[in-house]
């Protein structure tokens, strides 16, 4: 891997500073919300079956929507909540469907996508809150999986949901998380774009422009961007994870968000809480949503299901 990282403004452009205003990275957000709606991708392992239904989930923030794919049989015993990304303003969890279709197949376990509510129209703690209602809901007896086998994970602003919602489960002591799967997630919102390095000669998929619209949308204040759950490898917010729910991390060689995912497993590794770590060499950011690698994606999302598969026997 290039060791060769370039230097990196220390002020924002006139540009970038512009995005930061209020007004306009919430208009931004919601235009890119409409243009990610309206794109259509060919679906990855159209071999695998799918059966999946639309559900609904209480949380403190009104009901959510959420998409309920099953196992073979509806045999599975453990359940997978997955969050998708999108920079917390865009995205459905229909984007999710090979993913949800590969898991419900490949470990057997039932598999939740949820809709949170997104940025603009809702701004943080509500994604984060609806995250962990939904691991509160998926843990209680009465539904048709075990309580005690509930996983969590999300890729890109899923996975830092995700890691919100165990550092809230953590902190109120329940409920409990087999295994969070943290894909190429945000894990430091304080630290901005532009002062994120990339690989010389490349061009990352993430653009500095993209992390001033989406993060003002969705953490306006940059006072509370430290907080624990919008920036979990921030500074000291790393400190006291004894006891969190074990974490797969993956993480991407030519993503921005490399060196803060890159942190966080280092340190829940020291939190004996590091179940694996995937640094995929000549991956970018949402390498697996692009669909360029199928063989890439299939043999991550291979591990993420043998993950869940342990997690949940």
């Amino acid at each position: 891997m290039s060791t060769n990282r370039p230097h990196f403004p220390l002020t924002p452009s006139p540009f970038l500073s512009l995005l930061g205003n209020g007004f306009v990275a919430d208009t931004l957000a919601r235009l890119c919300a409409v243009l990610v709606a309206r794109m259509r991708v060919t679906p990855l392992f159209p071999e695998i079956p799918g059966r999946v239904g639309e559900i609904t989930l209480p949380t403190r923030h009104g009901d959510m929507r959420a998409l309920h794919h099953r196992p073979a049989d509806d045999a599975g015993t453990g359940v997978y909540i997955d969050i998708h990304g999108g920079g917390y303003a865009t995205g459905t969890p229909e984007m999710d469907d090979a993913l949800c279709r590969f898991l419900a197949h490949e470990a057997g376990v039932h598999v939740v996508s949820i809709d949170y509510r997104r940025a603009p129209h809702a701004r943080f703690p509500v994604a984060a809150h609806q995250a962990y209602d939904a691991l509160v809901w998926a843990s209680s007896p009465e539904r048709p999986w075990s309580g005690g086998a509930v996983c969590v994970g999300g890729q890109s602003a899923g996975g830092g949901l995700a890691a919100a919602a165990c550092r809230r489960a953590l902190d109120a002591g329940g409920p409990a998380v087999a295994l969070q799967v943290l894909q190429y997630p945000p894990l430091d919102l304080v630290t901005p774009g532009y002062r994120k390095e990339a690989p010389t000669g490349r061009t990352p998929m993430l653009r500095p422009w993209m992390s001033a619209v989406f993060d003002k949308a969705y953490v306006p204040d940059p006072a509370q961007r430290g907080n624990p759950l919008v920036s979990p490898a921030w500074g000291t917010n790393g400190d006291g994870l004894t006891g969190i729910a074990p974490a797969l991390v993956i993480t991407a060689e030519y993503d921005r968000l490399r060196a803060e995912g890159v942190a966080y497993a280092d340190r829940l590794a020291e939190a004996g809480a590091l179940a694996g770590h995937l640094d995929l060499r000549g991956a970018d950011h949402g390498y697996d949503l692009h669909g360029k690698d199928p063989d890439l994606t299939r043999r991550v999302y291979g591990s993420i299901a043998a993950h869940v598969r342990r997690a949940t026997a």
